[in-house]
């Protein structure tokens, strides 16, 4: 057996998971630094020992509220998000953005007017994507009861109008694209995500 990884990031840094270069992220802001969780959560016992990991820190919520169902952002929440469901025994619902752009819940899912709800994202940056998932569900009748994500790299800064936990919290330097000094040193920029900007 595998030993499990002391820390969280351990796992990023062995899957060639923590990048380092000049990034722009879905937020649009650029950095030095990328955390592309797909190459962590293509292992499924990876997968699984970090949503267990989450649930286990969400418990404090979850053991006083019964949950519906853990809903995440696609693409990058899908997987880490299924994984938190099953540790909680309930069901996965996730959001999508239409051809606007805008987030919204499609393929049949249904929220139930005052059903809790915990949603899941991989990485939290500024928070603009789990906060756009917390609107569709209050917009729908649900509760957003907490967040909760594998890495927040915002230095535990982002406000997302709910309580959040994190299994590691980072401190990666973000820039508007205008001040990034690496654009101003002329260092070529990539968008390794999902979404494009």
């Amino acid at each position: 057996m595998t030993p499990q990884p002391d820390r969280v990031l351990d796992l990023f840094e062995q899957t060639g998971a923590y990048l380092q270069g000049h990034f722009r992220l879905s937020s649009g802001l650029h950095s030095s630094g990328y955390l592309q969780s797909a190459l962590v959560l293509q292992y499924p016992k990876h997968a699984e020992l970090l949503g267990r990991k989450l649930a286990e820190a969400l418990s404090g919520w979850t053991a006083k509220t019964p949950i519906g169902s853990v809903v995440s952002p696609a693409l990058g929440g899908l997987i880490i998000g299924h994984e938190v469901a099953r540790a909680l025994g309930v069901r996965f619902l996730f959001t999508e953005r239409d051809a606007d752009r805008k987030m919204s819940l499609r393929r049949g899912f249904v929220i139930t007017p005052g059903e809790k709800l915990i949603v899941i994202e991989d990485v939290i940056t500024t928070g603009g994507s789990t906060r756009e998932v917390i609107e569709v569900v209050e917009a729908l009748g649900g509760v957003a009861v907490a967040a909760g994500s594998i890495i927040d790299r915002s230095g535990g800064t982002a406000d997302l109008g709910v309580p959040r936990v994190a299994l590691e919290t980072l401190s990666v330097p973000v820039w508007e694209p205008e001040q990034c000094p690496l654009c101003l040193k002329g260092e070529p920029v990539t968008k390794p995500g999902s979404r494009p900007v």
